[in-house]
């Protein structure tokens, strides 16, 4: 290999967020991911759909390690998931999450929700911590709820919360799973909204979600899955005009 070839590989690997070769996951008897092969390069946006079932959740769950997985292997900012739970841990330090619901600590301000992993997680100063909280609470535009309870905001503004408080760990990837599902269809738009402005910025993002003018609008490329595994993958355009694979095509007419 001459000095040029190692330089492009070296350049093509450092440009890689996630990559799964051959993986899979078992629950009992219940094959739930059938040999997952994918790459996603840095700051790319993708869009995972499918039926109830198909797997999709699970997949997203694997790169932060909350579902360990039983064979192949995943490799997340260079570091592959294994046993080790030091290895899951320095992951997550790199990857943010967002769930169908909020899960924010009711007790705890808006404020305190955000900086309570900053402060315990990452040993960041209290006041580093609370400029970081409101610079992201800015971000979603939600900073005059600094002071409030969860309790006391809409779903909406909830999910908002959700976001900012990923980001105040600083992730080099965003994962979103269904980040839309539990809301009011009249709260969906400002947290997609939301996602369309972190999409811009370039953050790495993998969303499980059904908005399809979403991934229209936001996504590098679509994923479609059914019965764990990986049936097809495109670029929006082409996805959503001609898609290839008759399970594509029966979901895409079933939604649209």
């Amino acid at each position: 290999m001459t000095d040029e070839d190692r330089s492009g590989a070296a350049s093509a690997e450092q440009s890689i967020a996630i990559e799964m070769i051959a993986l899979n996951k078992w629950f009992g008897a219940y094959h739930a991911l059938r040999d997952i092969d994918l790459l996603v390069e840095r700051g790319e946006r993708i869009v995972i759909c499918g039926p109830s079932g198909s797997g999709k959740s699970t997949l997203i769950r694997c790169v932060n390690g909350l579902e360990a997985h039983e064979s192949g292997r995943i490799i997340v900012e260079g570091t592959e998931l294994t046993s080790d739970l030091r290895q899951s841990h320095e992951v997550r330090r790199e990857v943010g999450m967002v769930f169908q619901h909020f899960n924010l600590f009711p007790h705890l301000t808006i404020l305190e929700n955000c900086t309570l992993a900053p402060i315990h997680v990452l040993k960041m100063d209290r006041a580093e911590a609370e400029a970081a909280a409101m610079h992201y609470l800015g971000k979603v535009q939600i900073p005059e709820q600094a002071d409030k309870y969860p309790g006391q905001l809409s779903g909406g503004q909830q999910q908002r919360v959700a976001i900012a408080r990923a980001l105040c760990m600083n992730p080099k990837i965003m994962l979103f799973d269904e980040p839309t599902s539990a809301l009011d269809p009249e709260m969906v738009k400002e947290v997609l909204e939301t996602m369309v402005q972190l999409a811009r910025d370039g953050m790495t993002m993998l969303c499980v979600t059904h908005e399809m003018a979403f991934a229209r609008q936001v996504a590098d490329r679509v994923i479609f899955m059914d019965a764990g595994a990986i049936v097809e993958i495109n670029r929006p355009e082409a996805f959503f005009s001609s898609p290839k694979h008759p399970r594509t095509k029966l979901f895409l007419g079933q939604i649209l």
